[in-house]
């Protein structure tokens, strides 16, 4: 069976919208786009490199699936494009239709859950979401989720979609490691108990 990992920029009071830049995601007047940039440094760019480096295939729903693949196919200058590129990618949408824009992309139809817990039960290498908040809600509900690797930015915003939301299913987790950036940046490995 897969294991199924998140890797998300969270703030301190748990906010992981639109960690990339001001235009990422303006849904209900988000006004604090690209929050995690400043916090990027040498460490965090290594242990994302070895998190990339694993050949894991990606899962993502619709809103970050587009955002990624208006993005990164067009980035020939950075060495996270190929990688990209080349990896598996399964998109849990209700409105895309196959064919999907970027290359090594597949449509998981019906139920994202439904979809993902038989993906699961496949063979193949393990699975990570990037971004998807509300795939990783969908998906944590029904405890589908086996480990979160958080980048957790010593910022507070106040307003934003959190990690996880008011009503979320109460789960238990053992840290299983953790690493400091040189900003502040503490990267937590969780894992579900």
């Amino acid at each position: 069976m897969r294991q199924l990992s998140v890797t998300n920029s969270v703030t301190l009071d748990g906010v992981m919208q639109a960690p990339g830049g001001p235009d990422e995601d303006r849904r209900g007047g988000f006004e604090h786009g690209g929050w995690a940039a400043p916090f990027s440094d040498a460490v965090m760019a290594r242990k994302m490199g070895e998190g990339m480096a694993a050949r894991s295939q990606l899962l993502f729903g619709r809103r970050t699936y587009e955002s990624f693949a208006s993005y990164w196919p067009h980035q020939t200058d950075n060495p996270f494009t190929e990688v990209l590129d080349n990896t598996q990618k399964y998109v849990a949408s209700r409105t895309l239709t196959e064919p999907l824009p970027w290359k090594n992309s597949t449509l998981l139809r019906g139920d994202a859950a439904d979809a993902v817990a038989q993906l699961k039960d496949t063979e193949g290498p393990d699975l990570v979401i990037l971004g998807s908040g509300e795939l990783i809600t969908s998906l944590a509900q029904r405890q589908l989720i086996d480990t979160y690797i958080l980048l957790i930015h010593p910022v507070v915003l106040g307003t934003g979609r959190r990690l996880f939301p008011d009503g979320a299913a109460l789960a238990r987790f053992t840290l299983a490691e953790s690493v400091s950036t040189t900003t502040g940046v503490i990267m937590a490995t969780y894992q579900l108990q």
